[in-house]
């Protein structure tokens, strides 16, 4: 039996294999204390997106949080925004719908140049996914991907799923922009009556403390990185 079909039958993708290439450079891996406002970072991942699809720096890891929002993805339904003056609104040019970000979600921005990386968009999104569901095995938390639904999903005892992070991505000259929401510790009220969490009325939303883990976001941080560079590479702090 082949190797991509052992990791198949593991539920790991065998396509994520090429997002890590022999010899690929280190990418930048920040990590901001402070919450960022929204559009701030939009215009400095932008620009690092930019530079790094001019093959002008590194790639770029950037964990961060924001302060209460919501941010409409390209396919945004306006049913969806349940209370439009409850929180303030950002359209984005990433894929998928309504999400809320906020304090105790940890937000990873990459801008990562997939040139490098097999120029497989869905191969991109797929190892997203598993780097999400190997960061929170480390913590002992069940995750898991859904053939039918974008994001990182943990099964409950009542038979149904729960979403615990989400994932957009927009891909411009083959770099990267926006990336994953992990719910570590955020409030959860925000689900019932704001905004149908990523158009899904059908599940809910949860955290790693909801689930019983409670974690300093240092240590989710840690744990990251340490599946990033399996998954995708080295890093160098900045």
């Amino acid at each position: 039996m082949n190797a991509g079909r052992k990791d198949e039958m593991r539920g790991r993708p065998a396509c994520i294999a090429g997002l890590k290439a022999a010899g690929q450079p280190a990418a930048c891996w920040e990590v901001s204390a402070e919450p960022v406002e929204y559009e701030e970072a939009m215009r400095r991942m932008d620009a690092i997106a930019a530079a790094v699809a001019a093959e002008e720096r590194p790639e770029h890891v950037w964990l961060l949080e924001h302060p209460a929002l919501i941010t409409a993805g390209t396919s945004a339904r306006e049913e969806d925004l349940l209370r439009p003056s409850a929180l303030p609104v950002f359209a984005t040019g990433r894929g998928g719908q309504y999400t809320w970000h906020g304090p105790g979600q940890r937000i990873a921005y990459l801008m990562l140049d997939l040139r490098r990386r097999g120029r497989d968009v869905r191969a991109y999104v797929a190892g997203l996914e598993q780097w999400i569901i190997d960061t929170l095995a480390e913590f002992g938390i069940p995750a898991q991907r859904d053939d039918s639904l974008v994001g990182v999903w943990v099964p409950l005892q009542d038979g149904g799923m729960a979403k615990i992070a989400a994932i957009g991505v927009r891909v411009s000259r083959w770099a990267t922009r926006h990336g994953v929401a992990l719910n570590v510790c955020p409030d959860l009220s925000w689900q019932h009556d704001i905004i149908v969490p990523c158009g899904v009325k059908e599940h809910g939303v949860t955290s790693m403390q909801a689930l019983g883990v409670n974690v300093e976001m240092a240590e989710v941080d840690a744990a990251l990185k340490r599946h990033f560079e399996r998954l995708f590479g080295p890093v160098e702090e900045a």
